[in-house]
């Protein structure tokens, strides 16, 4: 099949590019390395959208929280990651998580099953001459780095993203840990909990900051980490009660053995839809697998756990996309290529499909000769899209998750009212976008769809 654009990478970012655009009638290749003898340092399998690190896409809130409204606004526009999280969607509280398997598995046969996408496994060493997205994330091949390098004139940044290990449920003692969701929010409790003693935390921080830890690269020993995904050891090196403060937050979890908020608390999630595998929030690590092992079995109700996957750590890089794209994601000295999800220094897997989404958009567009206006900077897609395009000083650009700081602020409320009036705003402003014109390929059912919800 001959193509109107090519994509390169099958990651969050570029499945929903390629749906947006096949959506919208133009032929898509999608390169994908995976599955061609090619792999990475971080994914275990050929599936597209792999969920690498957590199995989360965070707060499902879409009235007090600017991850949910995100949720919300991508739905409306036909998200494919969106529609397949909800469907393989698992108990996880107010959060969206989803069973990371069956969740690729079903972006996967939906872009194989589409007939205007070709997808096909190969490696791309540069960059195309026509139409282009590029989506290769922040593990992008070596030889089409130097490529963006030399098409950029500029060094990609460059930071650490760390994994968390994961847990066979049936090796977890539930007459020590107990399930429930913090402030008993949601219909179900969804967290397994893990209470710790005074002196049981103590000696576990001293354990992390004093664990043998991957030892660095001579080039990797200068990059920073993002701190929305730190290594819980380097959390534990800001000092003593860090954690405390962070992933092993005990307040609002009340220990049915004693009616208290324990000392601190280690939270596992659900991680996939039969509930045998669980993972440790927040424990993204950079301890050596052995060490993992003897220091998390050291954890209350974790003494004789069985890990199905342990804590890793790779290596990721973006570009500065504050001087390098324009406002529609296209790369200023070459505006035939279009850059999207992670790479474009975007944190985390929802961001990342939601910029995939507006590359996939404004491409189509572009190829029906009907320019798109960016969506309005009062919205979530607005917001995140304004930070990686020119809100941020290049200089200091860092890896941004969604968050209402980026949003123009609101005056004149109530701290308690500020967050429902920055949804409100968002939503009557996404109405406003969508009515005057409409994006391509949006269906007029789903504008009026939009247009009831923000009455």
């Amino acid at each position: 099949m001959t193509h109107d654009i090519h994509i390169i990478g099958g990651g969050l970012a570029g499945s929903e590019a390629a749906w947006q655009l096949a959506e919208a009638g133009h032929k898509v290749r999608l390169s994908e390395m995976r599955g061609s003898g090619q792999g990475t340092a971080a994914h275990k399998t050929d599936g597209l959208a792999e969920l690498v690190c957590s199995n989360s896409f965070r707060s499902d809130d879409a009235e007090s929280n600017a991850v949910g409204l995100l949720h919300q606004e991508m739905r409306t526009l036909g998200s494919l990651i969106m529609r397949e999280a909800d469907r393989t969607r698992v108990p996880a509280g107010s959060a969206l998580a989803m069973d990371r398997d069956l969740f690729s598995q079903g972006v996967t046969a939906a872009v194989e099953a589409h007939p205007n996408i070709t997808l096909v496994r190969e490696r791309v060493d540069s960059l195309p001459d026509g139409p282009a997205i590029i989506a290769t994330g922040p593990l992008t091949a070596p030889a089409l780095a130097e490529g963006i390098g030399a098409a950029t004139g500029a060094e990609a940044l460059a930071f650490f993203d760390a994994l968390a290990p994961i847990v066979h449920r049936d090796t977890i003692d539930m007459e020590v840990a107990w399930f429930a969701s913090r402030w008993d929010k949601g219909d179900t409790k969804d967290y397994i909990n893990c209470p710790m003693t005074k002196d049981q935390y103590l000696a576990f921080h001293t354990g992390l900051v004093e664990g043998e830890k991957t030892e660095f690269k001579e080039w990797e020993k200068d990059t920073p980490y993002f701190d929305g995904c730190m290594p819980i050891e380097v959390m534990a090196e800001r000092g003593v009660d860090t954690l405390r403060y962070g992933p092993m937050k005990p307040v609002g979890l009340d220990d049915p053995r004693t009616g208290r908020w324990p000392h601190a608390v280690v939270q596992l999630r659900q991680d996939n839809a039969q509930g045998t595998l669980w993972n440790i929030v927040g424990f993204q690590t950079k301890l050596k697998h052995a060490e993992q092992v003897r220091l998390f079995r050291t954890i209350p109700g974790l003494e004789n756990a069985e890990f199905a996957r342990l804590g890793g750590l790779h290596r990721n890089t973006f570009i500065r996309s504050p001087v390098l794209l324009d406002a529609s994601l296209r790369l200023e000295s070459r505006p035939n290529i279009r850059f999207a999800g992670q790479i474009t220094g975007c944190e985390g897997y929802l961001e990342s499909a939601a910029i995939g989404m507006l590359a996939g958009r404004f491409a189509a567009a572009e190829l029906n000769d009907t320019p798109m206006k960016p969506p309005p900077v009062t919205t979530a897609l607005g917001a995140l899209l304004g930070h990686i395009t020119g809100g941020a000083e290049a200089d200091s650009y860092q890896p941004m998750n969604v968050n209402f700081g980026l949003f123009p602020p609101i005056g004149g409320k109530k701290k308690a009212d500020r967050k429902r009036a920055y949804t409100d705003r968002a939503r009557a402003a996404l109405a406003e976008w969508l009515s005057s014109p409409p994006p391509p390929s949006l269906p007029p059912e789903d504008i009026s769809a939009v247009l009831s919800v923000s009455a």
